[in-house]
């Protein structure tokens, strides 16, 4: 977007508990950045953590359209009120529209038209294209929880709308209907069978102009009778756009009322399609405030922004204005009053979040937002117990309502364990329970960890991914409970606590010296046969990865992985020939293992943090050369800028601290790693009115290694190495109070 229209809409920016933005951040994002490739970015029309992310939905499928988009698609089918971002996996898609200015065949060919992205254009909160065969200009904007559209017709063209509830993206319609309550208003709701078992989305569709339900598609057979999926809506002929608001509702038809009228219909202030949109572009703004960074070139800039963005598409709000919500037993919870978010929040401290995508965002997204996003913090934590309390162990992986058991440990642990020890969570003992009886279950291996220690390869396939994702949940879990009985008196908790600290530390029982590798072993004690073995090579044990990347697992306990190594000199050569390894995988490898630098792959998460342990081993100039190398040839601000699945912000998450100059290797904890940043200066807004600049000293392409850094005008101390070597120096280590107490750290840069 100019430059010029983006300045219209600063006068309407509300205070942060921060000083306003100078200028448009907005104008920096370009969402179409991870669109390519396999980044699986939702391209389309959303808030900060809103519900609602309205965009075309594409005809094809597969792979790397988990999203429902993708740079390469063809035609779009529809335009829909969700869809995930950068995933793995593909669901949604709800509720879909389609104008025509002629009668369509109902199925998803005869919806399908062909698209171009010359006329298409996206930005933070809006959405809009005009599709080459028809004319017609379909424009989206959103609020939390509604979508509003304005659709342009050709002059003179008949004008039709299409109703879609058959055709998600990759799921099932379980049942549907759209019904008419007046001439302007349609209810109605989808129930779905996907990645999420039982998925509900209801809705209401308000229109500017009187319509009717001219035809349904009738084939119902699958579904039974009542169900019916596409509907062709006939519009009275008007000269002025069509406009459409589609509220959505976890809970009820009723409530999706409820919310359109809250957030568009409010009184006698109804919103029109302008306002929403420049609303929609000052909540990013305030969101994207959070950080205000200056660079060496307007690329770091694009990419960083972009991350930002893209950081803040999820978790998602999954709640009604109201408080109402469909809790994880998929029962509805009725709340006693309406939700209200803090000031500065883009949600309220007990709002219910979806899109859990914990496995990946446990490592640098979660630590991100307790340093600028505080006020979230709590809705985080309140989410997590209340699944606790509904599923009986925390979230794997959440979609609407909907447990997937998606990706192996207990990844929420971290999280709460972090959110925990940095002062987010009100009942800590209700926190620990939920913790520590979910690392005590006996499915998805955990039995297997309480009989031998591991998890047997010859009873659960990923076994050493699960046994080290395990150990460090393990390990997070530990530091939280002895946070808490330093105040508590809790025998129980004080032997669970002993116990998993065992069990965290116990990873060199995978570990096998013939090869130097950690290895599956089998219930009876032996490693699986080294028949036919090869590092370069994913199999079965191992989760989207190989033994050269989960070697490295084991970011709670660095100082004893050396020492399993066989010391840190030695360490730091094995950690040397990881990036200097032949990149070639197996045929069988899954496509996630991506963005290679020898056998490490930053394209996907169990690798995010391992450059930044070579500063924990005395060589923080070999942390800042491959953390400048990912930054400079893994991000690009093309399509296909992204090396790997977005992953519901995990890359970009690593991207954004990253350039600060700062990431959080151990699992929870705040002891942040510097690394090579990439900002010359950066105001981070970490809550209470409070800021932290990161100012960068002779930054320049070539004097990207950190010489020293000084934190409110003392040298920061670096971490003490037993019986150093020429050349060696400790990790440089930013503290999470020292950070959010705020202040200003000085980093001087040499080549």
């Amino acid at each position: 977007m100019k430059i010029s229209k983006k300045i219209f809409y600063l006068f309407i920016m509300t205070v942060l508990p921060m000083t306003a933005t100078a200028q448009s951040l907005t104008q920096f994002v370009d969402p179409r950045i991870g669109s390519g490739d396999h980044g699986h970015v939702f391209v389309g029309a959303n808030v900060p953590f809103g519900m609602v992310n309205a965009g075309p939905t594409q005809i094809e499928s597969g792979w790397d359209w988990c999203s429902g988009y993708h740079e390469s698609g063809t035609k779009i089918v529809g335009f829909a009120q969700t869809h995930l971002s950068g995933t793995g996996c593909s669901d949604l898609g709800d509720i879909a529209i389609m104008p025509s200015i002629k009668r369509l065949k109902l199925s998803r060919e005869g919806l399908a038209t062909p698209f171009s992205h010359e006329k298409e254009e996206v930005r933070p909160g809006y959405y809009s294209i005009v599709l080459p065969e028809t004319g017609i200009r379909t424009e989206i904007t959103a609020t939390q929880r509604t979508a509003m559209y304005r659709i342009t017709f050709p002059e003179g063209a008949q004008q039709h709308l299409y109703v879609d509830l058959e055709n998600g993206v990759d799921d099932e319609l379980l049942s549907g209907r759209l019904q008419q309550i007046d001439p302007y208003t349609y209810v109605g709701y989808r129930v779905s069978h996907g990645w999420a078992y039982m998925q509900h989305c209801y809705f209401v569709m308000r229109l500017n102009q009187k319509s009717r339900i001219q035809k349904q598609s009738t084939e119902n057979s699958k579904r039974g009778e009542g169900a019916a999926p596409i509907y062709h809506l006939q519009l009275t002929s008007s000269n002025e756009p069509l406009l459409v608001n589609i509220a959505l509702s976890p809970v009820s038809e009723a409530n999706a009322i409820a919310n359109l009228k809250d957030e568009v219909f409010k009184g006698s202030n109804v919103k029109d399609f302008n306002t929403v949109c420049a609303d929609a572009d000052a909540a990013w703004n305030r969101e994207l405030g959070r950080i205000q960074a200056t660079f060496q070139n307007d690329r770091d800039r694009t990419i960083f922004y972009t991350a930002m963005y893209h950081f803040m598409v999820a978790p998602q709000t999954w709640d009604d204005a109201n408080g109402d919500y469909r809790g994880a037993d998929n029962r509805v919870y009725r709340a006693m009053k309406p939700v209200t978010a803090p000031k500065g929040s883009p949600v309220g401290s007990s709002n219910f979040l979806t899109t859990l995508s914990l496995w990946d965002t446990y490592r640098a997204a979660a630590p991100l937002s307790t340093i600028i996003l505080p006020e979230m913090m709590p809705a985080i934590a309140t989410t997590y117990l209340r699944i606790f309390r509904e599923q009986g162990k925390l979230p794997v992986w959440h979609l609407m309502s909907q447990e997937t058991n998606c990706m192996v440990g207990c990844p929420a642990v971290p999280i709460l364990a972090d959110l925990l020890l940095k002062g987010f969570v009100k009942d800590s003992l209700d926190a620990m329970k939920a913790m520590t009886s979910s690392l005590l279950m006996d499915e998805r291996g955990l039995d297997d960890m309480k009989k031998y220690g591991y998890v047997a390869n010859d009873h659960h396939g990923e076994s050493v991914s699960r046994t080290l994702e395990y150990m460090l949940a393990d390990w997070a879990a530990v530091q939280a409970g002895k946070a808490y009985l330093k105040n508590h008196t809790d025998d129980k908790l004080s032997k669970t606590i002993k116990f998993l600290d065992n069990r965290s530390h116990s990873y060199p029982a995978l570990y096998d010296k013939r090869v130097g590798f950690m290895r599956a072993k089998n219930s009876d004690g032996t490693f699986e046969s080294l028949e036919g073995f090869n590092p370069n090579h994913q199999t079965r044990p191992f989760t989207e990865g190989n033994p050269w990347q989960y070697l490295w697992l084991v970011p709670h306990d660095v100082e004893g992985l050396m020492q399993m190594l066989g010391g840190r000199e030695i360490a730091v050569k094995r950690l040397d020939s990881l990036f200097l390894a032949d990149s070639k995988l197996n045929e069988n490898a899954q496509p996630d293992i991506t963005g290679l630098i020898g056998q490490y792959a930053h394209g996907n998460e169990p690798s995010h943090h391992i450059a930044y342990l070579y500063a924990l081993m005395g060589q923080p100039r070999k942390t800042a050369k491959i953390v400048h190398q990912i930054q400079n040839e893994l991000y690009t601000d093309q399509p296909a800028g992204l090396c790997g699945n977005e992953d519901v912000g995990q890359m970009s998450a690593w991207y954004i601290l990253s350039a600060l100059g700062f990431y959080q290797v151990a699992p929870c904890g705040g002891d942040y790693v510097l690394g090579s940043p990439l900002i010359k200066e950066a105001t981070i807004h970490v809550g209470d009115g409070k800021t932290f600049t990161v100012r960068t000293h002779g930054l320049s392409d070539k004097a990207f290694y950190i010489k020293k850094a000084v934190l409110n005008g003392k040298p920061l101390q670096r971490q003490a190495i037993d019986k150093p070597k020429r050349g060696e120096e400790g990790a440089l280590i930013l503290k999470h109070e020292d950070l959010v107490r705020g202040g200003t750290l000085d980093i001087y840069m040499t080549k």
